[in-house]
C-alpha cells in the first residue's frame, strides 16, 4: 500500500512541470490585433494555433492565457509529451485543472479511485462531466500538440468534439491538428490561426522595440529589423539579441545580415548542424531561387524525393514562409541571405549549373522576369537580354517593378539597349518616375527620332516626358508637354486609358481643381481598366487621396488611402515608390488627426525612398510630417534636423520648392517661441531661393512657391509680433490658398488671421470659430497648435466659453508610462477578492498584523484567508505562495 502511494506520488510529481505554464519574458508584446477582445476569438469556443517552429505559438498561448485570468477564467495549462499513455495523459489533464484553478480536489476519483480503471474514452468521459458540473468558466491550454501520440491525439480529438459549454480549448501545434479539425471547421465551430497571423506586423514591431528598448531606438531602425526580419517572430528576436550586446543598433543589424560570419550566419550554421547533410546541402542549393516550388526544387537538385523532402523541412524548419492554399514558399530574408553566403562558396561551376537549370525552369513556366536574372547570372547574356526584352516593359507599366527595371540598365550595354526598343522604353519610364528625369528624356529623344514611330508611341513617349517634368518639379513644362494630347489621345488599351486618367487627374490638382481630377478618375473606373491595369488602378488611387489631402479633407483622404496602401504593401513590398509616397500622404492624413504614433510608424524606414523616387509633393509631405511628429513629441532638435536634410535633399535633386518648404517650417517652428531674429534670417533666404528662381518657372511652380514664401513671411512678422504687418501678409496668402483651393492652408490661415486681430484687440472670435467649425468638419486636430501654440491656447479658451456647443477635437497625449510600483493579483475566479487582497499584502512583506490593520479586519480572519491560499496555491511558505502565484500568472508586478 506505501509502494503503490509513493509510486503515484512519484508519478504525479513527474507531471508537475507538463501542468505548469512557462514564464512570460518581461519584454514579451501584448499584441491587441491578437488579443481576445476580437470578435473572431469570442466567437469560437475551440482554437487551433498552428505554425512551425520560431513562430510565436507559446507566447500567444500566454498573452490568452493572461486575459483570460483578468476576465475571471481559470486557465489549465496542459505541454504535451510523446506518452502513449492514455493513463498519463488523463493525469495530466486532472493536475492541470487542480494547479491552474485552484481546485485540489478536482478528480480525485479519476487519480485515486476507481476512475484510475476506467477506459480512455471512459476516463475523458468522466473528466469532461466533473468539468461541466463544477462552477468553473474553464479555459484548457494544450501546448506543443504535435508530440501527442495517436492514442492521446485521438483522445484531444475526443475532448474538441464533446466540449460542454463552460470549456474552452486551446490547442497550439507544429502541424498535424488541422487535420483533425476539419468538420468543426467546415462547421464553424473552431478558429485556426496559421504562420501569417502570428508573423508581426510593421507597427508591432516597433512596439516591441520600443518595448525593449525605449527611445534608445528610433522607428526607423525598428522597420528596418523588421525588414531583416520579415515579421518572423524568431528572426526578431535573433536581432533583437544581438542589439542588446552593442550599444550601436545599426551596427547590431549589419552584423545579423552580413553574411558568413554574422548572426544570421550563426543562427543557420546551428540549424544545418542539426539537420542531416543531404538536407543541409538541399537548403543552400535551393537558395539560389527567391520562391521555391517542390517541382523547381526537383530541377535544381536532381533528386526525384525533392518535393517530399521540401515539405518535410517547411514543416520540421522554422526558415520557411508559406502562402495560403499555394505550393509556393521562399525562405526568409535572414536565413536566405546566411545560405546564400554559403551558396557562394559552392565552386563556380556547381554555382552555375544551378543557375542554368533556375532559369530553363522558369522560362519553361512563363516566368520569365526570373529566368533572365539566372540566365545573366550564368553568363549567357543573349538570351537573358531576350528574355529581358519580353518582359521588361510590361514589368514596369503594368506591375510597377521599377527597381527590376533600374537594376537591369545598369547591366545592359548600351549597344543591346539602343537596338531593343522595348527596353528602352522600359528604361525610360523607370528613370522618368525616379530622380532621374533628365536620363529619362535623352533615351525618349532616341525612341522619337525613328521615323517609324506611330502615334501611340509618340503619345507614350509624351506620357514619359510629361512625367518626368512633375517629378522634376516643373508642373508648367509637365502640363506644356501633355497638353497636345490631352483632347484627343491615341487610346486602344485600358493601360493608356488609365495613365490618361491619372494624368489628367493630377494636372487638374496642381492648377487647384481637386474635384475635376476626381472626376477624371472616376471617369476612367467606370471604363473598367482598374480591373486589368492593377498598377495604373493605384496611382488613381494616390491621385484621389492627394486630391482629397489637398482640400483638407483628411478624413476623406484616409478612406481611399488606407486600403491602397494596404494592396500596395502586401503586392509590391513596403519600400516600393508607389506604397511610400501613398503612406506619405496617409501619414499626413494621421498626423492632422493627431495619431502620431501610427503617422510615424507608415513613415518609417520609407523617406530614403521618397527621396530618390518621389513625387515632390510626397517628398514635402513625408519629411513635414515627420519633422512635425518630432516637434509634437518634444524633440525639436530632431525635427529641425530633418528640415535641414529636405533642405539637402531639395539641393542635391535642383528641387528649390523642397528647399523654401524646409525653411518655412523652420520658421514656423521658431515663430511659435517667437524667436524673430532666426526667423528673419531664414526669410531672407527663403527670398533668395524664389528670386533666383521664380523667372524660370511658370506661373503653377510661381504660385504654389509664393504660398509658401507669403506665409512665411507671416509667420516671421508674428515671431516680430508686428501684428499689422503679419495680418496684411496673412490676408494675400489666404487669397492665393482660396484660389488654389488649399483647404487646409485656408483654414490655417483663418485662424492665424484671427489670432492677430486678437493680439490688436480687435473682434476676432466670429472668424475664429468659423475656422474652429471648418477644422471640426475636415476632422483637423493639429491645425491651430500646429500654426502657434498661442493660438492653440486661444482655441481651447474659446470653445470653453462657447460650452457644448463648440466640440472641438482635443490633442491627446499618450500616457506616460509608469512601472508598477506595486504588486497586484489580476482579478480570477481562482481565487476569491479578499484573498486576492491578501496576496498583494503578503507579496509587500506585511506581516499578519498589518494585513489585519489594513484590511480592517482580525488577525484570525487573515489567517483563514492564508490557510485558503495555501491551499489552493499548493505553497507551504508565505514566499512559496508569492512564487506560486507569480508563477501561475495570478500576481503581477514582481520581477
Amino acid at each position: 500500500m506505501t509502494s503503490t502511494a509513493s509510486n503515484n506520488a512519484f508519478q504525479y510529481a513527474e507531471l508537475v512541470l507538463s501542468t505548469t505554464p512557462p514564464r512570460a519574458s518581461r519584454h514579451q508584446l501584448a499584441r491587441p490585433r491578437l488579443s481576445l477582445e476580437d470578435n473572431r476569438f469570442r466567437e469560437h469556443s475551440i482554437i487551433v494555433v498552428q505554425a512551425p517552429p520560431g513562430f510565436g505559438k507559446t507566447s500567444l498561448l500566454g498573452q490568452w492565457r493572461r486575459e483570460y485570468l483578468e476576465h475571471g477564467a481559470a486557465v489549465a495549462w496542459v505541454i504535451a509529451d510523446g506518452s502513449d499513455d492514455p493513463q498519463r495523459f488523463l493525469h495530466c489533464l486532472v493536475l492541470a485543472v487542480r494547479a491552474g484553478c485552484g481546485r485540489p480536489a478536482f478528480g480525485r476519483h479519476l487519480l485515486e479511485g476507481s476512475g484510475t480503471k476506467l477506459g480512455e474514452l471512459e476516463g475523458m468521459t468522466a473528466w469532461l462531466i466533473e468539468v461541466s458540473q463544477s462552477s468553473l468558466n474553464l479555459v484548457l491550454v494544450v501546448d506543443e500538440a504535435e508530440r501527442l501520440s495517436p492514442a492521446n491525439l485521438s483522445t484531444l480529438t475526443y475532448l474538441l468534439h464533446n466540449a460542454p459549454p463552460n470549456l474552452r480549448i486551446i490547442v497550439g501545434a507544429r502541424s498535424g491538428i488541422d487535420t483533425t479539425v476539419v468538420d468543426l471547421l467546415n462547421y464553424g465551430q473552431c478558429l485556426l490561426l496559421g504562420p501569417e497571423d502570428l508573423r508581426f506586423h510593421i507597427d508591432e514591431t516597433i512596439a516591441l522595440v520600443r518595448n525593449r528598448f525605449g527611445s534608445r531606438i528610433d522607428a526607423d531602425t525598428a522597420a528596418r529589423l523588421h525588414e531583416v526580419a520579415d515579421g518572423w517572430p524568431l528572426g526578431l528576436q535573433i536581432v533583437l539579441a544581438a542589439m542588446e550586446r552593442t550599444n550601436d543598433a545599426r551596427l547590431a543589424i549589419a552584423s545579423v545580415t552580413s553574411g558568413i560570419g554574422g548572426k544570421g550566419d550563426n543562427f543557420v550554421g546551428g540549424l544545418l548542424s542539426n539537420l542531416a547533410s543531404e538536407d543541409a546541402d538541399f537548403l543552400v542549393r535551393i537558395s539560389v531561387v527567391d520562391v521555391i516550388h517542390p517541382d523547381l526544387c526537383r530541377a535544381l537538385t536532381g533528386l526525384e524525393g525533392a518535393p517530399q523532402m521540401l515539405a518535410r523541412l517547411v514543416r520540421d524548419t522554422p526558415v520557411f514562409v508559406a502562402g495560403d492554399d499555394s505550393e509556393w514558399v521562399r525562405l526568409h530574408n535572414l536565413a536566405r541571405d546566411a545560405l546564400r553566403s554559403r551558396l557562394a562558396t559552392l565552386p563556380e561551376a556547381q554555382r552555375i549549373e544551378l543557375h542554368v537549370r533556375a532559369f530553363r525552369w522558369l522560362a519553361d513556366h512563363g516566368m520569365t522576369q526570373e529566368a533572365a536574372r539566372h540566365a545573366h547570372s550564368a553568363g549567357q547574356r543573349e538570351i537573358a537580354y531576350d528574355l529581358a526584352e519580353q518582359c521588361l516593359f510590361e514589368a514596369m507599366t503594368t506591375q510597377g517593378h521599377q527597381d527590376t527595371v533600374l537594376g537591369w540598365l545598369e547591366l545592359l550595354p548600351e549597344t543591346e539597349l539602343n537596338k531593343r526598343p522595348r527596353l528602352r522604353l522600359a528604361a525610360a519610364w523607370a528613370l522618368a518616375l525616379s530622380e532621374r528625369p533628365a536620363e529619362a528624356e535623352n533615351l525618349v529623344q532616341g525612341l522619337l527620332a525613328n521615323p517609324d514611330a506611330d502615334a501611340a508611341l509618340r503619345y507614350e513617349c509624351a506620357l514619359i516626358v510629361s512625367g518626368a517634368a512633375y517629378y522634376a518639379d516643373d508642373p508648367d513644362r509637365c502640363l506644356a508637354l501633355f497638353e497636345p494630347w490631352m483632347a484627343s489621345p491615341p487610346l486602344r488599351d485600358s493601360r493608356l486609358l488609365q495613365m490618361h486618367a491619372n494624368r489628367l487627374g493630377i494636372l487638374a490638382v496642381l492648377t487647384g481643381d481637386p474635384t475635376k481630377a476626381r472626376r477624371h478618375i472616376q471617369m476612367a473606373a467606370s471604363a473598367k481598366s482598374g480591373e486589368t491595369y492593377r498598377y495604373g488602378a493605384r496611382w488613381s488611387s494616390f491621385i484621389t487621396g492627394f486630391s482629397y489631402l489637398w482640400e483638407g479633407q483628411v478624413l476623406l483622404a484616409e478612406e481611399v488611402l488606407r486600403p491602397a496602401l494596404e494592396s500596395a504593401d502586401a503586392t509590391l513590398g513596403r519600400r516600393h515608390p508607389l506604397s511610400c509616397m501613398i503612406a506619405s500622404l496617409l501619414a499626413a492624413a494621421l498626423y492632422e488627426r493627431d495619431r502620431l504614433d501610427e503617422a510615424s510608424g507608415l513613415l518609417a524606414n520609407r523617406l530614403d525612398v521618397l527621396e530618390r523616387a518621389g513625387t515632390p509633393e510626397t517628398i514635402m509631405l513625408g519629411y513635414r510630417t515627420a519633422s512635425r511628429i518630432a516637434s509634437a513629441k518634444g524633440i525639436e532638435n530632431r525635427a529641425l534636423d530633418l528640415l535641414e536634410v529636405l533642405n539637402a535633399v531639395g539641393v542635391a535633386r535642383g528641387l528649390p520648392r523642397l528647399c523654401v518648404t524646409s525653411l518655412a517650417e523652420q520658421i514656423r517652428l521658431h515663430a511659435g517661441r517667437f524667436r524673430s531674429e532666426t526667423c528673419r534670417a531664414l526669410v531672407q533666404r527663403v527670398d533668395e531661393i524664389v528670386a533666383d528662381n521664380l523667372a524660370s518657372h511658370g506661373p503653377l511652380w510661381q504660385r504654389g512657391t509664393q504660398c509658401l514664401q507669403w506665409l512665411a513671411h507671416a509667420n516671421t512678422a508674428i515671431a516680430a509680433q508686428d501684428w499689422q504687418r503679419a495680418f496684411d501678409a496673412l490676408t494675400q496668402t489666404g487669397q492665393l490658398a482660396e484660389t488654389l483651393k488649399l483647404g487646409r492652408w485656408r483654414i490655417e490661415i483663418m485662424a492665424l488671421r484671427a489670432f492677430v486681430m486678437d493680439r490688436k484687440g480687435e473682434k476676432a472670435r466670429p472668424l475664429l470659430l468659423e475656422a474652429m467649425n471648418l477644422a471640426q468638419t475636415f476632422g483637423l486636430s493639429r491645425v491651430f497648435f500646429d500654426a502657434h501654440p498661442a493660438l492653440g491656447d486661444l482655441v481651447q479658451r474659446v470653445a470653453e466659453d462657447e460650452g457644448a456647443g463648440t466640440r472641438m477635437p482635443r490633442i491627446v497625449r499618450p500616457p506616460l508610462e509608469r512601472p508598477l510600483s506595486t504588486p497586484r493579483a489580476v482579478p480570477s475566479m481562482v481565487l476569491t477578492p479578499k484573498e486576492r487582497e491578501v496576496l498583494e499584502y503578503l507579496a509587500r512583506n506585511l506581516s499578519n498584523k498589518e494585513i489585519a490593520q489594513a484590511m480592517q479586519v482580525g488577525e484570525e480572519t487573515v489567517k483563514w484567508h492564508l490557510k485558503n491560499l495555501f491551499h489552493k496555491l499548493d505553497a507551504g511558505t508565505r514566499k512559496h505562495a508569492v512564487r506560486r502565484a507569480q508563477l501561475l500568472g495570478l500576481l503581477e508586478g514582481l520581477e
